[in-house]
């Protein structure tokens, strides 16, 4: 099977009469099964027996989750993506992290993309201040630049604030500290590509607002970024363009502004 992602590394010097591709997502479809049994979890014989014959499991059945997606993204663009649930936004940009391969079509990405969502995979048993640590190893930074920004990630997460949170282990913060973390050990580098799913809508206000913030940082240091989320407010704050998903299909591509009141006026209602 042809490699359906590839990857740039060279970058040519940005002047302001050029608009840089950082992402080229050209006739994406994404398939995947879903597997599941009305009976149950059923024996182990019977599964043997569908291995060995090569018959689908019960229940299974195929989701077409992004139908023919195409768009090009640039250098200092920040893009939100809106729509309703299940229509394919965080299947997208997984697929342009590299994380799931499309079906058909070509994702195509200058530099590494990196992907933060609510569930990024860090440690629970581990405690706060271990996470980072790894967490910022795992974005490809030294020792020492973990070592120098690390009481700014702290400070910025905010965990800290009602306690040395830092120094107990994961499992024991709410859904939105965690979050909270997580944005802040991504956002403690440049990326050249930078794909938020969710992140923006824990957290109170203030910190919501540092968040933009740092996006805004991100975008002038390094290149674009991808936010998805289901708050339109955030969208309108933080993105200056948005694509606009709808059952797997890229309904409209244009200013934030302009693609937020198409989706409202479709959805009936502001979010």
């Amino acid at each position: 099977m042809a490699d359906k992602r590839q990857s740039t590394e060279t970058a040519e010097p940005f002047t302001e009469r050029e608009r840089v591709p950082t992402v080229v997502v050209d006739g994406v479809h994404i398939t995947y099964t879903v597997h599941g049994t009305k009976g149950g979890r059923g024996s182990a014989t019977s599964a043997l027996s569908r291995i060995v014959s090569r018959r689908s499991a019960p229940g299974a059945r195929e989701v077409h989750a992004v139908k023919g997606v195409s768009f090009a993204a640039y250098k200092g663009e920040a893009i939100g993506l809106i729509g309703s649930n299940g229509s394919g936004k965080s299947t997208l940009l997984k697929a342009i992290a590299g994380l799931l391969p499309p079906s058909r079509g070509q994702v195509f990405t200058r530099g590494q993309p990196s992907l933060l969502g609510v569930n990024a995979a860090l440690m629970s048993d581990l405690t706060g201040e271990r996470n980072v640590i790894l967490g910022g190893l795992a974005m490809g930074m030294s020792r020492e630049q973990v070592r120098t920004r690390y009481d700014d990630i702290v400070e910025f997460s905010g965990i800290n604030e009602k306690g040395d949170f830092i120094s107990l282990p994961m499992r024991t913060y709410s859904s939105g500290m965690g979050a909270r973390l997580r944005f802040s050990i991504a956002a403690a580098k440049s990326h050249d590509v930078l794909l938020i799913d969710e992140a923006l809508s824990t957290g109170d206000a203030r910190f919501q607002r540092r968040s933009q913030e740092r996006i805004t940082e991100l975008r002038a240091e390094a290149g674009t970024v991808f936010l998805v989320s289901h708050s339109n407010k955030s969208i309108l704050e933080t993105c200056d363009r948005a694509l606009w998903l709808e059952s797997g299909t890229l309904r409209m591509d244009g200013p934030a502004q302009e693609v937020v009141a198409a989706y409202e006026e479709f959805t009936g209602k502001k979010k």
